[in-house]
């Protein structure tokens, strides 16, 4: 076992963009860098949602009450194990009040609010932990040490503490997005991901989601642009430029998945924050060590992808593949929260058929609008003045 000495590092909370937050030393007790790409922008004023009874993820919108709360210096004890610095997940718990019981002595860690409801499991040894039942990857591995499990001190700083409490970082979060950019990736001579005996490219796929994702946008009166209309190439910088030209709120890259022909599920991406090792590793290692200016919104950023996945596999109840981190070039140079979106994978054949069909592709664009008013309404705790566009989760039109 490496040895361990402690360290101690003091920031503000407001002044986080490379860090992103505080620590102290602990006691003893205690697709590679390319991306997917546009075409000129194509929108439309907001229209009036119509009546109909509201979709099912209304239940989760209703379920986002956060107590408001003065942005806070966050203190986080940590040790250096294994060339890393960890935090135990010990203190994890009791600064957010939450039970922490062993499911599997020294393997297995499961933190429960006070109406034993499990809000999070950590596994020793595991890149990735749950959330609320979501599956959420870290940049570091869990280990064992003291009788307890520990984990990566940036995970903790950008990613536990954000998503398990939003107010402390209030500050860091922006207003409700109301003027969305999304993005059909590929397009032209860049197919994407191909299933030849269904005759389904990704280009076509993603261009047909988008188009029905912004009608639902503008349903719930969220203005939308779009990368592409139509079947053509984009670069990949012009993609990201194109939404920080428009100074959007928001910024949507919709894609399909490919990998062996029996993986199935759903992945979502948002921005490696610096200095962490993306889910898969990037081979240039000087990316880690890159601020990106879409790491300015990296708080932002983690509770969109969080509550894009969440939404997506609700809605389409596909396999939870996880939510995850990397360096692609439309999330590296956005200059508002934006996220990759893989909702199925097309390599499938059982997945890609149920692509084939308009209905299903209706649920991926209502799955994704879903998660759009999840993420607004967590926002909208922090900034009442800026009333969301509609009602949070307000009906949607069809289209098919």
């Amino acid at each position: 076992m490496a040895r361990f000495r402690a360290r101690s590092l003091l920031v503000t909370v407001s002044a986080l963009v490379l860090a992103g937050g505080c620590t102290a030393p602990a006691s003893a007790q205690s697709r590679a860098a390319t991306s997917k790409p546009a075409a000129s922008p194509a929108g439309s004023a907001p229209v009036t949602a119509d009546k109909a009874a509201p979709p099912p993820a209304a239940a989760r919108a209703a379920a986002i009450t956060l107590p408001l709360a003065a942005p806070v210096t966050q203190l986080w004890p940590f040790k250096r194990l294994y060339n890393g610095d960890y935090v135990d997940v010990r203190a994890i718990a009791e600064r957010y009040g939450l039970k922490a019981t062993w499911v599997s002595s020294g393997r297995i860690l499961q933190l429960a609010d006070a109406q034993g409801r499990v809000r999070l499991r950590f596994e020793d040894r595991k890149h990735d932990f749950l959330l609320d039942g979501v599956r959420v990857f870290m940049g570091a591995t869990t280990v064992s040490h003291e009788g307890g499990l520990w984990v990566g001190k940036i995970d903790v700083i950008k990613t536990i503490a954000p998503l398990l409490r939003p107010a402390e970082h209030a500050g860091q979060l922006p207003a409700p997005p109301r003027l969305i950019v999304l993005d059909a990736g590929h397009g032209g001579n860049d197919p994407g991901i191909q299933n030849g005996p269904l005759h389904l490219n990704e280009k076509d796929m993603t261009l047909d989601v988008v188009l029905r994702l912004k009608r639902l946008l503008e349903a719930r009166g969220y203005q939308v642009l779009l990368t592409r209309t139509d079947d053509r190439k984009i670069d990949l910088d012009t993609r990201a430029g194109l939404a920080n030209e428009a100074k959007a709120d928001l910024f949507i890259s919709v894609h399909f998945n490919g990998a062996g022909a029996t993986v199935t599920g759903t992945e979502t991406y948002v921005l490696t924050p610096q200095f962490q090792v993306s889910t898969q590793p990037e081979q240039d290692k000087s990316m880690v060590r890159t601020a990106y200016p879409g790491n300015r919104q990296d708080f932002a950023n983690v509770v969109l992808g969080y509550h894009l996945q969440q939404a997506v596999l609700a809605g389409l109840q596909t396999s939870d593949r996880g939510f995850k981190h990397y360096r692609y070039a439309v999330l590296r140079f956005a200059e508002c929260p934006a996220v990759l979106v893989e909702s199925t994978y097309l390599s499938n054949d059982a997945e890609a058929r149920r692509v084939g069909t308009p209905d299903f592709r209706q649920r991926i664009a209502q799955a994704i609008a879903d998660g759009v008013n999840d993420y607004a309404a967590v926002l909208a705790a922090f900034h009442p003045a800026a009333s969301l566009p509609v009602e949070a989760h307000a009906p949607a039109a069809t289209s098919k």
